[in-house]
């Protein structure tokens, strides 16, 4: 049913913001030293005809979403194009509703028809992942949703109700098999919490490259004003998290990279680890071993590291691995 409150595509506009990183970030086979970020301005108008605009932006992180031995520029300049495409095809889109159901229904529609055709004449030379589709898309998605709540003057987040929303969440979710879960009649806003925190814990991220000691330096650094060592970044941030990046196909150096990191964190007070792999695992028992190894050498490291974060391909159907 449609509602007062639904909103319709009426422009899209699409920026590319060349970014340059401070120092190289080593994350799996790959080294980032600078990044574009897609901004996208959309322009959305309620059924009364009043107009408002939302702006989402977010890194086309080629690495991580299209990790290939293809060169870096082919896979970044396809992901510009299409952005391209994508804002021609959000100016497009005739459809009026929640962002929450324009999302879903332009993914399952015109995405899929939108990349298969791209793929079709490839400018990179091999098809672009389904992943990096979905980055691309992502800042008109956020977009629409910030457009909904500078239209109606209230935080977006408070309209994931049946006030707002025409569709539950049996239209986007499916329950496990032989689970009692029902999505019928149920809606976002009972997942949210109605007083979220106003602060949270900060993750300072580990590169492969970022020197830890004064051992590693090697002159380059910069010198700006700014920490270099991760013991100084700890100091200077009151950093309790880490998340350290790893190689995922070298055990030795991943090993003794972990217990490095985790003694620079104990000796300055950090509380949490997480080991990431970047997609780069093609079987668990690289992990594990890791793992065990630093439970019965470095029980206490062992005890920080509160998650391990994607070490297996995103690919499913092309990597299917047995956990």
């Amino acid at each position: 049913m449609a509602k007062q409150t639904d909103i319709r595509v009426a422009a899209a506009e699409l920026f590319f913001l060349p970014v340059e990183t401070r120092v190289p970030l080593k994350f799996g086979p790959e080294t980032l030293t600078h990044v574009t970020c897609a901004r996208v301005r959309l322009t959305v108008r309620l059924a009364n005809g009043t107009t408002a605009t939302g702006w989402g932006e977010t890194p086309l992180s080629v690495q991580w979403v299209w990790p290939s031995a293809v060169p870096y520029e082919p896979r970044h300049d396809a992901l510009k194009q299409f952005c391209i495409r994508l804002a021609k095809a959000w100016a497009a889109f005739d459809a009026a509703g929640h962002p929450l159901e324009l999302g879903h229904d332009l993914q399952q529609t015109e995405l899929p028809r939108l990349l298969d055709a791209f793929n079709a004449h490839s400018p990179a030379g091999e098809p672009m992942p389904w992943l990096a589709a979905l980055v691309c898309c992502s800042p008109f998605d956020i977009a629409l949703h910030d457009a909904l709540g500078q239209a109606l003057g209230r935080p977006t987040y408070e309209t994931y109700s049946a006030e707002f929303l025409s569709c539950d969440l049996s239209q986007f979710l499916d329950p496990a098999n032989d689970s009692a879960v029902e999505f019928a009649g149920r809606y976002p806003a009972e997942f949210l919490d109605a007083n979220p925190p106003s602060t949270l814990p900060a993750w300072h991220l580990v590169g492969g490259l970022d020197p830890l000691d004064e051992g590693e330096l090697t002159g380059n650094e910069p010198d700006d004003g700014h920490p270099v060592l991760l013991s100084d970044w700890i100091r200077t941030d009151g950093l309790t998290c880490l998340k350290i990046k790893l190689r995922g196909n070298d055990a030795e150096w991943d090993y003794d990279r972990l217990a490095k990191v985790g003694a620079i964190a104990i000796e300055h007070g950090v509380l949490w680890l997480t080991a990431d792999f970047n997609c780069t695992v093609n079987d668990p028992a690289y992990v594990n071993e890791i793992l065990d190894r630093l439970a019965a050498e470095q029980p206490r490291l062992y005890g920080m590291i509160l998650y391990v974060e994607q070490p297996f391909p995103y690919e499913l159907e092309s990597n299917r691995i047995d956990v």
